[in-house]
């Protein structure tokens, strides 16, 4: 982007903030989503709403998450803080005490925008805790598979008040069906109430780049059904534009698509590696991101809430760790952070990751004391990996070492995109990793890591200690 073209969008960012009032904002959450959409490149899958609202808008091909799970993806989300520092260490429903620390209660996105008089609802899990300091006008919390009746909802909601507002729409697709093992077509529908209406079947797609097992069957056959799920969230996404369409406000409406993490897949959710932590982000933004525009630089869904407030022309926090995508240059930053705490209360295995432009480093804070997450919502693919007919030795080498990880692990994104080769003990890379350490202790130490400390460490691990007994 040029000088121009940065002023210009300066200017465009200032013009919505001095009419704050007639910018709507929709943001838009899949549950478990990665790239497999067919304006990130894949071939596979059909996904025409989410490609035409690609088309209309920006595509971000380096977005994050703070940590690759539900409640702790979300409260960065929310609070435009690292789940470290705002206490959503792990899932809500994991039920050991995880939720926002009080300073950041009232620093929510709806709670701020309401100063600006948006109307503010939720469609769909909200997921962080304690959910009643959340001060949504309007909730629905019915099952968001049904998309028909998901986009219903939001219809009456566009047509029920007067003013700006700010609609947050979560479907549970593509999550599985509780998280026990179980048949393909138990935990991704084929269809739910006919949708979608062209489901793909079983040699139609690929296995997953970072887990590489398409000669087992019954993996294909668990991510053909996670494909279907996907579709059924793009006809969603699809059905609500329409909406927004109907009530005459879509061209006045900043539309943000984002995912809560990647695939619920081995070496996908709840891992540091780029299944679990690199997710799709589009914005439709009038007036202010061309229409086709693809950005390369690196962003973090930190920045949505920091984001929201400069475009409403609301002061943005000093406690906000992330920061604003409409001031900033396309390579927004030159590192990105990511970082993982728990899952469910347990295991507590603390990872810490920077990543330049081509590198990625990770920090396995307890590696050798504990193990982390080796099955996630009955995904089988770690022990499938080990029959017969499933060998591959660069793959194996490389689950293996995701089950038992070393302290460090370095990768060179750009010839090995998704971590089959760990580079950490070349030597020709130690100037590279030293350079890499020191951003990773630099955004710690800004961002209050508490496991930078014994004591800290000790006040994150309680949740576990406290299942022990």
């Amino acid at each position: 982007m040029n000088h121009f073209r940065i002023l210009l969008c300066l200017l465009l960012v200032g013009s919505h903030a001095s009419h704050a009032k007639e910018l709507n904002i929709l943001l838009i959450t899949a549950d478990d989503m990665g790239l497999q959409l067919g304006c990130y490149g894949d071939k596979e899958i059909r996904t025409p709403a989410l490609d035409q609202l690609a088309s209309e808008g920006r595509l971000f091909e380096n977005a994050y998450v703070a940590q690759p799970s539900c409640s702790s993806s979300r409260s960065a989300m929310f609070t435009g803080t690292y789940p470290h520092a705002n206490g959503q260490y792990g899932l809500l429903n994991a039920r050991v005490g995880f939720e926002l620390h009080e300073k950041y209660r009232q620093q929510t996105i709806p709670a701020l925008l309401k100063k600006k008089g948006y109307r503010t609802g939720i469609i769909g899990k909200l997921h962080v805790g304690p959910e009643k300091v959340f001060p949504f006008d309007t909730r629905f919390r019915g099952d968001t598979r049904d998309v028909k009746s998901v986009a219903k909802q939001a219809g009456g909601f566009l047509t029920e008040g007067e003013g700006p507002f700010f609609l947050m729409v979560n479907y549970s697709d593509p999550h599985v069906y509780g998280r026990s093992p179980r048949p393909p077509k138990e935990a991704f529908p084929t269809q739910y109430k006919g949708v979608p209406e062209n489901p793909v079947k079983m040699g139609e797609v690929s296995s997953f780049p970072f887990q590489r097992l398409g000669k087992d069957k019954e993996q294909m056959a668990r991510t053909t059904q996670y494909y279907n799920a996907v579709m059924r969230f793009d006809a969603a996404v699809g059905m609500l534009l329409g909406e927004l369409k109907k009530a005459g406000v879509y061209d006045n409406t900043l539309v943000w698509f984002v995912s809560d993490h990647g695939p619920p897949f081995f070496r996908g959710k709840t891992s540091s590696y780029e299944g679990g932590v690199k997710v799709p982000m589009i914005i439709k933004w009038p007036g202010v991101y061309e229409a086709g525009d693809r950005s390369a630089g690196l962003v973090s869904t930190v920045d949505i809430l920091p984001t929201l407030l400069e475009a409403t022309g609301l002061e943005i926090p000093d406690h906000v760790q992330g920061r604003s995508l409409t001031s900033l240059d396309r390579k927004v930053r030159p590192y990105l952070f990511t970082e993982t705490n728990y899952h469910g209360n347990k295991p507590f295995y603390p990872r810490r990751t920077v990543r330049d432009a081509r590198f990625k480093l990770i920090h396995n804070l307890l590696a050798g004391k504990s193990q982390p997450i080796n099955r996630v919502d009955g995904d089988m693919a770690y022990e499938l990996s080990k029959k017969p007919g499933n060998k591959d030795p660069e793959r194996e080498a490389a689950f293996e070492l995701a089950a038992n990880p070393p302290e460090w692990e370095l990768y060179d994104l750009q010839k090995d995109p998704w971590e089959f080769h760990n580079l950490a003990a070349e030597p020709l890379q130690a100037k590279r990793i030293k350079t890499l350490k020191s951003a990773l202790m630099e955004w710690r130490q800004e961002t209050n890591d508490p496991t930078l400390t014994m004591e800290g460490m000790k006040s994150i691990s309680r949740f576990e200690d406290a299942q022990k007994k």
